[in-house]
């Protein structure tokens, strides 16, 4: 009888324990998504996202962009974060993450300075989206051609 009754107490308590864990799921999506949005990222990484205000579908976020950055670095493009995310790990993230500097505009240093978890609550919200869109175009170097359209950024110089 002993047994019979620490056996149901088990479970019960290991039944008890899967919305905590399903709500900790919800939670670390929730905290992702937040960050995306008060980051800012998706105000390059979205196409269209800060021309209409945010309103673009969600279904449609992080998906990279034509729209070129051009300045004294180069030419530089938005990466579509779905399809990049599917090509790491968490781990691999925060770790990149952590010791990312690119070019401008991107703002590495705003994310290298965010907690792991953080970081690891962006990475399981955009791999919530699932992958989707096509790759940005590739970084074009000082004095190659920018295909339009672009924002040209003024001269350090």
């Amino acid at each position: 009888m002993f047994q019979h009754r620490s056996l149901i107490g088990i479970t019960l308590s290991l039944i008890a324990l899967l919305p905590l864990s399903a709500m900790a799921k919800d939670d670390a999506l929730s905290h992702g998504r937040y960050l995306i949005q008060i980051a800012g990222c998706n105000d390059c990484h979205t196409p269209g996202y800060a021309e209409s205000g945010g309103a673009v579908p969600e279904a449609q976020w992080l998906t990279g962009t034509v729209l070129g950055n051009r300045g004294d670095w180069g030419t530089t493009y938005a990466t579509n974060l779905r399809l990049y995310f599917t090509q790491l790990s968490e781990t691999q993230w925060v770790d990149t993450a952590h010791r990312l500097e690119t070019r401008p505009p991107m703002p590495w240093p705003s994310l290298r300075a965010m907690s792991d978890g953080d970081l690891r609550a962006i990475f399981r919200f955009v791999q919530s989206l699932g992958p989707a869109g096509q790759p940005a175009p590739a970084y074009q170097p000082p004095g190659s051609p920018a295909v339009p359209p672009y924002l040209q950024f003024p001269s350090q110089n």
